[in-house]
C-alpha cells in the first residue's frame, strides 16, 4: 500500500535535488583548472534515477542539458550490470555515448543504498584539450569523428572506489594540455562526490520508498505542467528553415536545416525531413544534440518555471531523418555542432512558432562568430587554451522587452559567462584593446534587439593557431526580427598583420596569429521585435546619447530626428517622418 505524498513534502524534495545539482556546479567553479569551467560555466550537473530517469539538473550552459538522457541510456547500455559502488565512469563519445560532442566529458557516478543502485549524479562540460591537431578541440579540417581527438567510449576512471591508474595515463598522455584537462577530470569527479554525499544523507533522511514514490509524483508533474502549456499553443502546422555559412569544405554552399512542427492538442512533434543530409565538416548534429536543442527552443518559448526533467521531455516528439544534418550517422564530424547547428535549430523552431505564438516567441540571437584559440604563453611557461567568450553578441527582443545585450549565443541560453578582462590577461598571451557595446549593432524594433560587442586583442605571442568555429557572417544567416522588428548586419572579424596586411579568418579556417597581430571582431547585436517606429521617441533618444545608436540610425530606422549638436528630439520633425500626410 502507497502512502500517500504530502504535496508540501514533494516540493520540498524537487528542490533539493535542484540544490544538490547547484552544489554540484559551484564545487566545479571553485575547483577547475580551465577558464571554461571556472569563469565561463560551460558544463551542466544533474542527478537521475536507477532507471535512468533525470530528476534535477543544473544547466548552466543549456544545450548540454537534453542530451544528457541519451548519455545515460547510453552508459547503462554499455555496462548493464556491471555497476558497482565506487565507480566513475567517462565518456565522451557521441555515437558510443551519447554525447553531444567530444569536448564534451561526461562523468557519471553511481550511488547505491546499501547494494541497490538509487541514483546517479552526473557531471557534463567541455574540456580545454581532446588531443585532436585542431583548437580546444575544434579542427576545421576534419572530415570524420577520427580527427576530431581521443574518441573514449563509456570507461571506469574508478573501479570499486580503486584509481584506475591505466585509463587516466592513457588519456592524458594522448592530449597536450595535461595539466588543464586532469585538473578538470578531477573536478568533475569531486562533483559527482558531493552529489553523492548530498543524496546518501537525503536517503538517510526520508528512505528510498518515500523518495521514489515522491520522485514518481514530481516527474508526472511536470508532465502535466509541459502538456498544458503545449495545449496554449495554437494546434496547426508550422514551418520554417534556417542556414549554416557552410561547412568549411563547401564554402559556396550554405546548408539548411527544415522544421515542420505540428501541434494536436498536448501532443507536438519537431519534424526535420527535408533538412540537407549530413555534410563533411564538423557542423553535422547528432541526434543527442538535436534533441536538446528542441527541448532549448521550446523551453525559452513556454513557461519558464516548467522543471527540465524527465516528465517534461516525454512530451516531446522529435523526427530527424539519419543521415541528416540533424542526425548524423557515424563516423560524421560533429564537434562544432553545439554551435552553429545549434544555433540554426534553434532559429528555425522560433521562426516557425512565431506564426503560432508570436506574442511569446522571440527575434534570433546573434550567432556565435569568434574563435577558439591555443598555444604556448611564455608568461605563464604553459600551454594555453581559450575560447574568446568576451565577445558575445545580443539577444533577440520578445513582446515587451528589449533583447539582453552582450548575452551570448542561444545554445548558453544567457548562461556563458565573460572572463574578467585583467583574469583573461592573466592567463592568455594577450592585450585586451577594445571591448564595448557596437554601435547600431541590435536589431531595430518596438522592442530592439540586444547590443552586440567591438572587441580587439592583440597577440603578444608567436606560433598561437585560432579556428573561428562560429557562425553569422553572412547577411542570410544574420538574426532577424519578427513581428515587424527587424534583422541585423552580419558579424564582422580581421586579423591585422604588423605590415599593414589584413586576413579573413571566415568560418572553420585554421588562422596562425604571432606577436603584434591584432585580431578585430565585430559582433552582431539580437534581432528587433514590432515596428521600429513604435519605439517611444524617449527610449530612442536614451539610446542615441549613450552611444548605442547613431543619429543616422534614429532617423531611418525609428523615425526620430535627432540634433546632433544638442542630442534633442525635434518632435514636430519626427512627427511628421512617422506619419507622413
Amino acid at each position: 500500500m502507497q502512502t500517500k505524498i504530502d504535496p508540501i513534502f514533494r516540493s520540498v524534495l524537487a528542490n533539493r535535488f535542484d540544490a544538490v545539482c547547484s552544489e554540484m556546479g559551484e564545487t566545479m567553479m571553485l575547483t577547475s583548472r580551465s577558464p571554461i569551467f571556472s569563469e565561463a560555466r560551460d558544463f551542466v550537473t544533474a542527478i537521475f534515477d536507477a532507471k535512468g530517469r533525470m530528476i534535477a539538473q543544473k544547466p548552466y550552459i543549456a544545450v548540454l542539458a537534453g542530451a544528457l538522457p541519451y548519455n545515460m541510456t547510453k552508459l547503462m547500455e554499455w555496462y548493464g550490470d556491471d555497476i558497482m559502488d565506487g565507480d566513475v565512469i567517462l565518456t565522451n563519445d557521441p555515437y558510443l555515448g551519447g554525447n553531444n560532442h567530444k569536448p564534451d566529458f561526461t562523468v557519471a557516478r553511481p550511488i547505491f543504498k546499501g547494494d541497490q543502485l538509487a541514483f546517479w549524479a552526473v557531471a557534463k562540460g567541455h574540456h580545454v584539450d581532446t588531443g585532436a591537431s585542431g583548437v580546444v578541440g575544434y579542427n576545421p579540417t576534419a572530415s570524420s569523428i577520427f580527427e576530431e581527438g581521443l574518441r573514449i567510449p563509456p570507461v571506469k576512471l574508478y573501479r570499486k572506489g580503486r584509481f584506475n591508474r591505466s585509463v587516466w595515463n592513457l588519456i592524458l598522455k594522448n592530449i597536450r594540455m595535461e595539466f588543464m584537462v586532469e585538473g578538470d577530470l578531477n573536478c568533475q569527479t569531486g562533483a559527482t562526490k558531493v552529489g553523492e554525499r548530498k543524496l546518501k544523507r537525503a536517503m538517510s533522511m526520508y528512505g528510498m520508498d518515500i523518495m521514489d514514490q515522491a520522485i514518481e509524483e514530481i516527474l508526472d508533474s511536470t508532465e502535466r505542467h509541459m502538456r498544458a502549456e503545449i495545449a496554449k499553443i495554437p494546434d496547426g502546422v508550422y514551418r520554417a528553415e534556417r542556414y549554416m555559412d557552410h561547412d568549411g569544405f563547401d564554402r559556396d554552399k550554405m546548408v539548411k536545416v527544415q522544421v515542420e512542427i505540428r501541434v494536436e492538442g498536448e501532443k507536438i512533434t519537431f519534424d526535420f525531413t527535408g533538412s540537407d543530409p549530413q555534410v563533411r565538416g564538423s557542423i553535422n548534429s547528432t541526434i543527442g544534440n538535436t534533441f536538446s536543442t528542441v527541448c532549448l527552443a521550446l523551453f525559452t518559448t513556454i513557461d519558464p518555471e516548467i522543471r527540465k526533467n524527465d516528465g517534461a521531455m516525454r512530451c516531446i516528439d522529435l523526427i530527424a531523418p539519419p543521415g541528416t544534418v540533424v542526425n548524423c550517422l557515424e563516423p560524421a564530424a560533429c564537434t562544432s555542432c553545439t554551435i552553429c547547428t545549434t544555433a540554426c535549430i534553434c532559429e528555425a523552431i522560433w521562426l516557425a512558432l512565431s506564426e503560432a505564438v508570436p506574442h511569446l516567441t522571440q527575434a534570433a540571437w546573434a550567432r556565435w562568430s569568434a574563435p577558439a584559440t591555443m598555444g604556448f604563453n611564455p608568461r605563464t611557461g604553459r600551454f594555453f587554451g581559450d575560447i574568446h567568450f568576451m565577445c558575445k553578441g545580443g539577444a533577440g527582443a520578445t513582446l515587451g522587452y528589449d533583447g539582453w545585450d552582450h548575452l551570448g549565443v542561444i545554445s548558453c541560453a544567457g548562461g556563458l559567462r565573460a572572463p574578467d578582462p585583467e583574469l583573461h590577461e592573466l592567463v592568455t598571451p594577450y592585450t585586451v584593446l577594445e571591448y564595448e557595446y557596437l554601435k547600431d549593432s541590435a536589431g531595430p524594433g518596438k522592442w530592439r534587439g540586444g547590443m552586440g560587442t567591438s572587441y580587439s586583442w592583440r597577440v603578444d605571442a608567436d606560433g598561437i593557431l585560432s579556428d573561428n568555429f562560429g557562425d553569422g557572417l553572412r547577411p542570410e544567416t544574420a538574426p532577424f526580427g519578427i513581428a515587424g522588428g527587424k534583422g541585423t548586419r552580419p558579424s564582422k572579424l580581421l586579423v591585422r598583420r604588423p605590415d599593414g596586411s589584413t586576413e579573413d579568418p571566415d568560418v572553420h579556417k585554421y588562422v596562425e596569429l604571432n606577436k603584434g597581430d591584432i585580431y578585430e571582431i565585430e559582433e552582431a547585436g539580437g534581432g528587433g521585435y514590432g515596428n521600429p517606429f513604435e519605439r517611444p521617441v524617449e527610449r530612442v533618444l536614451d539610446d542615441v546619447i549613450d552611444g548605442l545608436v547613431s543619429v543616422e540610425s534614429a532617423k531611418d530606422d525609428y523615425g526620430v530626428i535627432v540634433d546632433p549638436g544638442k542630442l534633442s528630439v525635434d518632435m514636430a520633425a519626427t512627427e511628421r517622418f512617422r506619419n507622413p500626410a
